[in-house]
């Protein structure tokens, strides 16, 4: 399928070289997500000191990190957002009805993915997420899941690793790079990366990586599809009791 949203081609030179910036912003997040897979045990003392409450206290680690990306993010990448923005005006509809759309067509590709590597495993990322949703209020945590994280992660694995570095290297190899380690960000550290792990964050990589270069690299359009899925997830677990949502844990285990 050919590309539906063009962007003008001049600008791209620029808009799409490397920054000090982006090289600033990129280097911090990988240092502090590497920090939290291989020492984030340390940060326990200190966090249980800010909070009684270790939900709590979680939730305002991540903020803060997830803050302070995001406002390197925006500054980094806002010349891109405010043309791909100018662009998806253009076409409202499309994207009115597109953003759904994808988000359907990545339920339907986890659901195919996942049924091929046997059965459903929820992967301890999904599993602290859930347990801090059911002690965190939903006005708390859709700022962090559905506004900031999003962004940050489509700036780093789409805007970075696809707009800016398929420059040099082919498109091909920096979106399986994408994919592969925006998978592995949501899981290393916290379990074995084993394939029915994986899956769900495999299939939601690849439909954001499509929709990246499908429409011209539209980072804000991948954005908006990313944020759709992680507030229907948000609706989800907040509107189901916590009871019935270890019942069906159980089932599926």
């Amino acid at each position: 399928m050919g590309t539906v949203l063009r962007t003008p081609p001049a600008p791209r030179p620029k808009l799409y070289r490397f920054s000090r910036l982006d090289f600033i912003t990129a280097g911090l997040y990988v240092a502090v997500a590497a920090f939290f897979a291989v020492a984030g045990g340390l940060l326990v003392p200190l966090m249980l000191q800010l909070s009684p409450n270790p939900a709590t206290a979680t939730y305002s680690v991540n903020l803060v990190f997830y803050g302070c990306i995001g406002i390197l993010a925006l500054a980094a990448v806002r010349h891109v957002a405010v043309r791909d923005l100018k662009v998806l005006a253009t076409r409202p509809w499309f994207t009115v009805l597109m953003v759904p759309l994808a988000v359907v067509a990545m339920m339907i590709l986890t659901a195919v993915l996942v049924s091929l590597t046997g059965p459903v495993q929820t992967s301890a990322n999904q599993a602290g997420l859930q347990a801090l949703m059911q002690q965190v209020p939903a006005w708390l945590m859709v700022p962090l899941l559905v506004i900031v994280g999003p962004f940050v992660e489509e700036y780093i694995f789409r805007h970075l690793l696809i707009g800016k570095l398929s420059r040099r290297v082919n498109i091909w190899v920096c979106s399986s790079l994408s994919v592969v380690l925006f998978a592995a960000l949501h899981v290393v550290g916290q379990e074995e990366l084993t394939l029915p792990v994986l899956m769900p964050y495999l299939a939601m990589g690849v439909v954001l990586v499509y929709v990246y270069v499908w429409t011209g690299k539209n980072v804000m359009f991948a954005y908006f599809v990313h944020a759709s899925k992680n507030l229907l997830a948000v609706v989800f677990i907040y509107a189901i009791p916590p009871e019935l949502m270890e019942q069906l844990q159980q089932i599926q285990g």
